[in-house]
């Protein structure tokens, strides 16, 4: 019987996020996580600091940023995920390449004032941050049952978007950063 439900979800609905679709998310939070550690463990404080213009961002107020939306992104999961199943809406939802392409279109992207960072974070301490977040995140998507493409929550936007979907925001608005990171590193007045 634990096996049926773990295939059927007990109220009789089949699951539609599968499991390779959570193996796929997992794989994809590590993969970030792990590449904000790669382009930020040996930097300098010069390097965390640098800004390439005064109205630019250093790569710790990048990391900030990141680790402040991880507090938004989990907050999300664990409220959304109480939302009862709601397949039906799958109808009416965006694709999930909607969400992939918007996260990594190249257009400049305004913060929300909340996921603004203040700089009171130094250097490396901003990675820490980070990875607390990220690890609380990765933690309860390996942990959890719940069927994230049949639950849903409702924003500002027309459609409602699944959680599978905020799952793709997260990961992909990692990318999205490391390239702002990179683009900062490959800057001439960059301290090497």
């Amino acid at each position: 019987m634990v096996w049926l439900c773990a295939a059927v979800q007990c109220f009789g609905q089949e699951k539609l996020w599968t499991a390779a679709d959570k193996q796929y998310t997992i794989d994809q939070l590590v993969r970030t996580r792990d590449a904000v550690v790669k382009e930020t463990e040996n930097l300098t404080p010069e390097q965390w600091a640098f800004r390439e213009s005064p109205d630019r961002w250093s790569i710790a107020q990048v990391v900030e940023h990141l680790a402040l939306w991880e507090i938004i992104w989990f907050r999300e999961l664990s409220i959304g995920t109480r939302n009862k199943p709601q397949p039906e809406l799958l109808k009416t939802s965006r694709p999930d390449s909607y969400y992939q392409d918007f996260i990594m279109e190249p257009n400049p992207h305004k913060a929300a004032e909340i996921a603004k960072p203040t700089g009171f974070i130094k250097g490396k301490d901003n990675l820490t941050f980070f990875l607390r977040g990220r690890d609380q995140s990765l933690g309860f998507v390996r942990s959890s049952e719940v069927d994230m493409r049949a639950i849903f929550e409702f924003t500002a936007t027309p459609e409602p978007r699944n959680m599978h979907q905020v799952l793709i925001y997260q990961w992909g608005h990692t990318d999205r950063h490391l390239r702002q990171i990179a683009k900062v590193k490959s800057h001439a007045s960059y301290p090497r």
